[in-house]
């Protein structure tokens, strides 16, 4: 149970994270996952996602065979598909009533709120068939993809796991020039989020949810020597992501740490971020089980939890709450922390609301 309630937490946290990340103005998106760390919750969420493909499909496959597996998760796409498009219209529908009403906001793209009332067919038809991603549901298009793709490849992955795992390797080496050819809205092509990078990280979940029986055992004997590495990197990575704020010491080794380092792309998603949120993983999921338990079990560990259960609908909600937030820290004259804190607790308090909304709905679905 605390396991489950420990993933369900990660996930909330990971939406409250996107949404707070993406309000510009915010005063707690200085203490999300983005400051601590050379990853996000883009790569938290993916992961996670995967993870939980993995566990789900091996429990289906089991107990109702593979094409059980294969047709529960293409129809889990196109659900994904489906909040895709309900969460792009009420974007454009949201931001260009903000416009209307004289709340200006930069949290998406302003040109939203005018194609949805001047094109609103192509408006539709583009987003659809994914050649446009509203920005802050750009991820949600990678889910899509991913999630259509593993009646094949996740069977594939478990027959052949380490051919599978070094074909996948080498798509990713190949991934941006790839990208490059995928129709799209953006002059320079491609997806924002690259799928053929992000395949990677998203099948990595998925073997660490499938294989997790079989291979744990063997990863803890070299428990000692994983978690000094694992620590190594993370702290690596945190000096990264936090020396350069004090003063010009710490921003001279965080630019050695850089260099070593060197660009590090997120939306084709870089080897150190990769690196580093599994460096993470291990750390969260072995020698700190026991802290993630006790802090799943507490009210705010449970709230988040509650987020994360959501689903789909929470993370439609988080986007347009960052998009609604970010209009009220906006307003002409109404700037000071105090009024962008408060507006940072409403918006993760409505989050929490939704999920709980969401939950019931579910759960009365199931009583039906």
């Amino acid at each position: 149970m605390n396991r489950i309630l420990a993933l369900d937490m990660l996930r909330g946290y990971a939406l409250a994270a996107i949404m707070l990340d993406h309000m510009p103005v915010g005063v707690l998106r200085g203490y999300t996952l983005a400051n601590f760390a050379v990853f996000d919750a883009a790569e938290l969420f993916v992961l996670l996602s995967g993870f939980l493909v993995g566990l789900v499909w091996v429990g289906i496959e089991a107990k109702q065979g593979r094409r059980a597996a294969q047709w529960r998760f293409l129809r889990r796409a196109g659900q994904v598909w489906l909040a895709l498009m309900a969460g792009g219209i009420l974007l454009a529908l949201l931001s260009r009533g903000l416009f209307a009403a004289g709340f200006p906001h930069t949290a998406v793209w302003s040109e939203y709120a005018r194609w949805i009332v001047e094109f609103p067919l192509g408006y539709v038809v583009t987003l659809g068939t994914l050649w446009m991603q509203p920005n802050l549901l750009d991820v949600l298009a990678l889910y899509v993809i991913l999630l259509a793709v593993t009646p094949i490849t996740v069977p594939l992955l478990l027959r052949w796991p380490w051919a599978f795992a070094i074909g996948s390797a080498a798509l990713w080496a190949v991934s941006v020039p790839l990208n490059l050819h995928l129709p799209n809205q953006r002059v320079e092509g491609g997806l924002l989020f690259n799928p053929f990078a992000w395949q990677a990280l998203f099948h990595t979940g998925i073997a660490m949810g499938a294989f997790r029986k079989k291979f744990m055992p063997v990863l803890l004997r070299y428990r000692t020597l994983l978690t000094a590495v694992s620590t190594v990197i993370v702290i690596y990575s945190l000096g990264m992501a936090q020396l350069w704020r004090y003063g010009p010491e710490g921003k001279a080794i965080s630019d050695v740490l850089w260099g070593l380092v060197g660009p590090v792309d997120k939306w084709s998603l870089d080897g150190m971020r990769y690196v580093a949120i599994l460096a993470a993983s291990w750390l969260v999921a072995v020698p700190l089980a026991r802290p993630l338990g006790w802090l799943a079990q507490t009210a705010p560990g449970r709230a988040l939890a509650v987020i994360g259960r959501g689903g789909l609908i929470t993370f439609v909600a988080c986007v347009l709450l960052s998009v609604l937030g970010d209009a009220l820290m906006n307003t002409p004259g109404h700037t000071d922390w105090q009024r962008r804190l408060a507006v940072d607790l409403w918006t993760l308090g409505t989050l929490w609301l939704v999920g709980v909304l969401a939950e019931r709905r579910s759960a009365r679905k199931g009583r039906a």
